[in-house]
């Protein structure tokens, strides 16, 4: 009998059901849609900031060396201080390794050589990694280098050179369009250098194109890392490394000092992945070397998610309580309606707790199908937003149209808003009398 009156309300009552179904299917596709951006915008905010370079960097520890002569600072000169490059395969072994997304190692060199038509070219250079295959020898290697920490650098002409052609007499390099258009120097040029490695064998380098990146950049050659150090006599050398890595939102507690916390405390610090726990890890893992996060792109990102989240979670509660109060409208309506059948129903013996099921029953059924659709159609819309708001980095896989971990998450705020909507008109309707109910309808 349970079940014949639960489906003969849906038979009869079609149109109250329809609108309180339609009323939870806005709410809940509103909030899918928040929350399926909210689990992603962290990544998304993160990527289009890593194109304005990395968050990390790496320095030698002897930069940071301060001396007191008579209560007064002196900072040695430690221009000759450097990492070693073999020592950066250890970035591949600390615990929040698979969050570093690219590596660039540097090494500054005064370039001073010959162009192909005899003139002389004295000019600032860096040697980098352009596609370097970092591996710790364990683990999935990671190629990297400054193409990939630096995507709005581009070129008016040419292409990146071969970092796997490069030998100790001849390698590819890249010019600044700055540079270039001063010394008068194109794709297909060559400058041969005499390195204070071995002077006797000459290093020719073939200019493979023509870089448009920051002032700074447009007025170097970019040169193999190998060449560089060949160039400046300092083998298995780099002068800084940048580091860009996937970090949490700096807050309070990120900024804490390791060494002032508790063991249990220092733990969950070490175990999140914000930027100044990945840079401690860096500083274990390189011997005598320094590492500190950016805080200019660190704090950027905090606030505007900060930002985002508050406003993104107004929307939500705002979402939900309109879909209650819609649910509650429909059913006093549909309780009102029904308050005959209520009558009858307490006459021939009904408690007031296997009516309230009833009632409760039907409006579960309603929350349950109306919060998956809800679930599907929000996850749909997340995914178009996305990619409206953040163009190219947004990519469409099923993991980003849906996210199972939302769907529980879904179904039971529909079921909350749902139960919490009818309870008034439920708990009014039972306190009626059935005599007055049966007498009225007479």
């Amino acid at each position: 009998m349970f079940f014949r009156l639960l489906m003969e309300s849906f038979r009869r009552q079609r149109r109250r059901k329809i609108l309180a179904g339609i009323a939870i299917l806005l709410g809940t596709t509103a909030v899918t849609a928040i929350l399926a951006l909210a689990t992603t915008i962290g990544d998304r905010i993160q990527d289009e900031l890593s194109v304005y370079g990395a968050n990390i960097i790496v320095y030698p520890a002897a930069e940071q060396l301060d001396v007191k002569v008579g209560g007064v600072d002196v900072h040695p000169d430690s221009g000759d201080a450097t990492i070693k490059e073999s020592d950066l395969t250890k970035l591949r072994g600390i615990f929040w390794a698979n969050n570093i997304t690219a590596v660039s190692p540097e090494l500054p060199v005064q370039l001073i050589g010959k162009t192909s038509d005899g003139k002389t070219i004295d000019a600032p250079a860096v040697g980098l990694w352009f596609r370097h295959s970092l591996s710790s020898g364990g683990g999935k290697a990671l190629i990297t280098g400054a193409p990939a920490l630096h995507p709005l650098w581009k070129f008016a002409t040419g292409s990146w050179p071969s970092e796997a052609d490069a030998t100790p007499t001849m390698a590819e390099v890249v010019i600044g369009a700055g540079l270039a258009a001063k010394s008068n120097l194109h794709v297909g040029d060559s400058i041969t250098v005499n390195p204070k490695m071995d002077a006797s064998q000459p290093l020719q380098l073939k200019i493979s194109g023509v870089l448009t990146a920051d002032g700074t950049t447009d007025n170097q050659l970019l040169l193999p890392l190998q060449a560089a150090q060949i160039i400046a006599g300092k083998p298995n050398a780099v002068k800084r490394v940048e580091v860009a890595a996937r970090t949490k939102p700096e807050d309070a507690f990120a900024r804490k000092d390791p060494s002032t916390l508790s063991d249990k405390q220092r733990e969950i610090w070490y175990c999140r992945p914000y930027a100044n726990s990945i840079a401690y890890q860096i500083r274990e893992a390189i011997p005598n070397a320094r590492a500190e996060q950016i805080r200019r792109i660190e704090q950027s990102q905090g606030t505007v998610l900060k930002r985002i989240s508050g406003l993104m979670w107004l929307i939500s509660a705002a979402a939900m309580l309109a879909a209650a109060f819609a649910v509650s409208a429909a059913m006093a309506t549909a309780v009102l309606e029904r308050q005959g059948e209520i009558g009858l129903m307490r006459s021939l013996g009904a408690s007031k707790g296997s009516i309230a099921l009833l009632f409760y029953t039907e409006a579960s059924i309603l929350a349950l199908l109306t919060g998956a659709l809800g679930y599907f159609a929000g996850s749909g819309i997340a995914t178009w937003v996305g990619a409206k708001i953040f163009g190219s980095t947004a990519t469409l896989s099923i993991g980003d149209i849906l996210n199972p971990v939302l769907l529980p998450v879904i179904v039971t705020l529909a079921l909350i808003v749902s139960i919490a909507g009818s309870t008034p008109a439920i708990r009014r309707a039972l306190r009626i009398e059935p005599s007055m109910i049966l007498r009225a309808g007479a």
